[in-house]
């Protein structure tokens, strides 16, 4: 397997990165003879084999992927994810079972009523929800990889439709409207979801220029230079997720920017392995760990040349492993090590500390082994002069 191929450097680079720096390159060499290395790549192919198996044998018949066991819920974003970690893995076949089942419902949902896929879904592929927008830039970010990895443009029909889809959410004010609730009702405008599209939609046009206008004039905090969620609600105007997303996405967005996540750094224990463990929570409250959001941490910190603080990251999100009851020879990792409440003040659901969940799976794997799935949309030569990020660092 491609990914797998790769995992011997990954180790060697972290066993490295470990090591003092006074050691020479004997010294090294010596201390590899004494861990005996041989045991710890295996160790950590098998281990790699078991978190790789569970998403893998989560794809059901239809080609989508339920987010966790038992639960009956389908999810746009997590299939989005599971389909570039195949891709990354050399399994185009597995991702192509997922577009498939999209690509058979673009005339009855894409094209249809407020346009765009549903957020969820049942197991069947039946009864979906609302139409969330960031979800749909998710999917278009995946047949983005997959053309570039597979050669072809087989879902170029369905990537075309979901990009004017996108672009028909723009606001006069340059912010993208969130999608439609089941009711027909506009979703408000969501930074997540908008900073997202910005990098699904590829090239830079007035559609991008536009964004960048609105992040300006409606969230940015000059203060921190930093994007901001929620100006309206200052005890929730700063997301964790927006930094590792927005240091992923504009070319030249500041590094220090992920030094200003010690706000929502948090130790806890996880529920099921009983670990002590550190991670990042989605806001300020520091009631949670969240796993998925903790992984993209540790992509992001790749991204910036910061491997001691990436892999740092991955340890403390490998103490959460958990084994599956249905699976064989299967573990990932579950949505937050803890319970307590998601972005705001809203709980999140019963069993998202207590079973692996696909999001922070997959990003945990993207991260292990040094996939960016935003690299290929954030190359876009942005104007110097629309880089406002720069124009504020420079005042």
């Amino acid at each position: 397997m491609k990914i797998k191929s790769l995992i011997y450097s990954a180790i060697a680079m972290s066993l490295l990165s470990c090591e003092k720096p006074e050691l020479d390159v004997l010294e090294v060499s010596e201390h590899f003879e004494d861990m005996d290395s041989s045991i710890v790549l295996e160790e950590e192919e098998a281990a790699f084999d078991q978190v790789y198996n569970w998403v893998s044998q989560m794809q059901l018949s239809n080609g989508l992927l339920e987010s966790a066991e038992n639960t009956n819920f389908v999810s746009l974003y997590d299939n989005s994810l599971a389909s570039m970690i195949f891709i990354a893995n050399g399994e185009f076949e597995k991702a192509e079972k997922i577009f498939e089942f999209f690509n058979s419902k673009i005339d009855a949902e894409l094209l249809s009523n407020t346009g765009g896929f549903y957020q969820s879904r049942n197991t069947a592929g039946e009864n979906g929800g609302r139409t969330w927008m960031g979800d749909n830039a998710w999917l278009l970010i995946a047949l983005n990889n997959y053309h570039a990895s597979a050669g072809n443009q087989k879902y170029q029909n369905l990537a075309q439709e979901l990009e004017n889809w996108i672009r028909s959410l723009q606001d006069t004010d340059g912010g993208l409207w969130g999608g439609f609730n089941e009711n027909g009702t506009q979703i408000h405008k969501i930074t997540e979801g908008i900073v997202t599209a910005f990098n699904a939609v590829e090239g830079y046009d007035d559609f991008h220029k536009n964004i960048l206008i609105f992040l300006k004039e409606e969230r940015w905090d000059a203060t921190e230079n930093l994007i901001v969620a929620w100006p309206e609600n200052p005890d929730y105007n700063f997301a964790m997720d927006l930094h590792p997303l927005a240091f992923g996405i504009f070319e030249d967005f500041p590094v220090n920017s992920l030094f200003k996540t010690d706000r929502y750094v948090t130790t806890q224990i996880a529920t099921v392995t009983g670990e002590e463990i550190t991670g990042y929570c989605f806001d300020e409250d520091k009631d949670v760990i969240w796993l998925e959001g903790s992984a993209q941490m540790s992509v992001a910190f790749q991204k910036g040349d910061m491997h001691n603080e990436a892999n740092t990251t991955i340890l403390e999100l490998e103490k959460t492993f958990i084994t599956s009851t249905t699976l064989d020879n299967a573990e990932g990792l579950p949505y937050a090590a803890n319970f307590g409440t998601s972005y705001g003040a809203s709980l999140l659901w019963e069993h998202a500390d207590i079973t692996p969940a696909i999001s922070s799976t997959v990003w945990y794997l993207f991260a292990k082994h040094n996939f960016n799935p935003l690299a290929l949309g954030a190359q876009k030569n942005i104007p110097v002069a629309d880089k406002f990020w720069l124009q504020a660092l420079a005042n």
